[in-house]
This record gives C-alpha cells, sequence and structure tokens, in this order.
C-alpha cells in the first residue's frame, strides 16, 4: 500500500509528526484517544483493508490529521485472526517506543469512532520517495528498520511502507501484518543479510527484552497480542542477541512482497 499516510501531493496545513519520545510524543497519542470530534475525510487508496484520512479536534491550526484503521474493516486472512490487525499495529508501535527506532507515527487503539475500534495513526506528510528509491542513503536507518521487521516477523514490508517528512526523516508505517508465531519475514530490505547485530544496538534490544518480560511493555502487549505470539517476540529477542546471530536471507521468491512498492 504506498505511501497510504502520504499526502500524495496534497497540502493539508497538518503540523509535523514530533521526533520519537518525549511530552510531545505522549501528548500526540492523548490527543488521537482523547479529541472528542472526529470527521471521515475519506477512503485512502490502494489499501487492502478500509483505511480512512480522519480529522480529529478541536485542534489548532487546521485538525489533527490521522488514518484510522477500523477493525470491521480488515479483509479475512487465512493466517492472521480476523480483527486483530490494528492491535498488531499498535503493537509494533509500543515496541518501537521502547527501543528508540525506527521511527513509527504516534499509534492507540480508539474505541470511540464511526466504525468502531481500530488503531488511530497520526498522519505524515511525506513525498514521492521511499525505500527503493533512497536505499542508498541513511543505511543506519534502513539498518534498524530491517532489524526491527526480524523482531516483529514483519510479512509485508514494502517500499511503499518507507515515508520521507519534509525534515528528511524516515517514518514507517502498515505493520498489521506482524508478530505471527510461524516464520513470516517478507520484505524488501534484504541489503544486510549475513552482517552481524550491530554492537550499538544490544543496549536497545536487552532493555527491550527486559521490558517484554516484566516491564511495562509487557503488560501492555498482553492487551495486544496472544501468549503465544509474545512468547516467540521473546525468542526473536533473544536469537538477535546471541553472537552468532546473523542478518536473514532470503529463501525463496515468497521472501519479497509483490508488488514491492
Amino acid at each position: 500500500m504506498p505511501g497510504r499516510s502520504s499526502s500524495g501531493g496534497r497540502s493539508t496545513g497538518s503540523p509535523p509528526p514530533p521526533e520519537a519520545g518525549g511530552p510531545q510524543w505522549n501528548a500526540a497519542e492523548h490527543l488521537l484517544v482523547e479529541l472528542p470530534e472526529l470527521e471521515l475525510l475519506g477512503i485512502l487508496q490502494g489499501a487492502s483493508n478500509y483505511t480512512f484520512l480522519a480529522q480529529l479536534g478541536p485542534h489548532e491550526p487546521a485538525g489533527l490529521l490521522a488514518v484510522y484503521k477500523p477493525a470491521r474493516g480488515e479483509s479475512p486472512l487465512w493466517d492472521f485472526e480476523a480483527g486483530t490487525l490494528y492491535q498488531r499495529e499498535v503493537a509494533a508501535y509500543r515496541l518501537s517506543k521502547v527501543l528508540g527506532w525506527p521511527r513509527i507515527p504516534p499509534t492507540v487503539v480508539r474505541d470511540q469512532a464511526p466504525h468502531g475500534v481500530g488503531a488511530m495513526q497520526l498522519y505524515v506528510e511525506a513525498d514521492r520517495r521511499h525505500f527503493l528509491s533512497e536505499q542508498a542513503h541513511q543505511r543506519d536507518a534502513w539498518r534498524r528498520i530491517a532489524l526491527f521487521d526480524v523482531i516483529i516477523n514483519n510479512a509485508d514490508r514494502k517500499s511503499g511502507h518507507c515515508l520521507f517528512d519534509a525534515q528528511d526523516r524516515i517514518w514507517v508505517i502498515d505493520h498489521g501484518l506482524t508478530f505471527h508465531s510461524d516464520p513470516k519475514l517478507r520484505t524488501v530490505i534484504w541489503d544486510f543479510s549475513g552482517e552481524p547485530l550491530p554492537a550499538e544496538l544490544c543496549a536497545d534490544l536487552e532493555r527491550a527484552l527486559i521490558d517484554v518480560e516484566k516491564g511495562a511493555l509487557a503488560d501492555e502487549l498482553a492487551e495486544l497480542l496472544r501468549p503465544g505470539e509474545v512468547r516467540v517476540l521473546k525468542r526473536r529477542l533473544r536469537g538477535v542477541l546471541d553472537p552468532t546471530w546473523r542478518f536473514p536471507e532470503p529463501t525463496s521468491a515468497w521472501s519479497v512482497p509483490w508488488p514491492p512498492v
């Protein structure tokens, strides 16, 4: 679903998302849940599930724009339980907050919405760039995204799920097909296959593992994922911390999503 949190050239006046962490980040989450007025502006094209552009208010200057994915709008899948994709979106965001990477727009569960409970994610005003057009640049950011996809077992990392904002920051979206207990990794980012874990990321991963095991994140994930999925997540985190671990390599043509953008 290429760039479905991007504007496609539409000028919205929405402020750029805050940098990860800190009070602004938490304030954005609060607004996504609590702002009482919610107007659906239309359906975002190209999505396999019902995905809406929404405006929440009152909020200056022109309303807070968000992407709304209701549970009841999810298309049936044979391998992911119906009505759980929005929870996986939120789980990926919560884990990224603990790790400190990659940048995922603030994402929350919202109960009070026109089509019922679903994920509400801050809208990113993005240009037309994506991974395949920019993979030679910001290699550290791509490495973190590739590692994050291994950890969450992302079954659908398309190039168009990587967005660039006006500050040249990379944001990643569309994390509904994640956290399955069976191996499902499908991605366009195989650039780091065979490389070891960068030493500077070990502390982030160790912190996340502790939080998943007995921290606040453990309680949050218990409400969003199945117990077996959380157990396998812990196993993947321990696996990447093993000194012998290497970035995986594609095993077949199935390892790359189609279309890739």
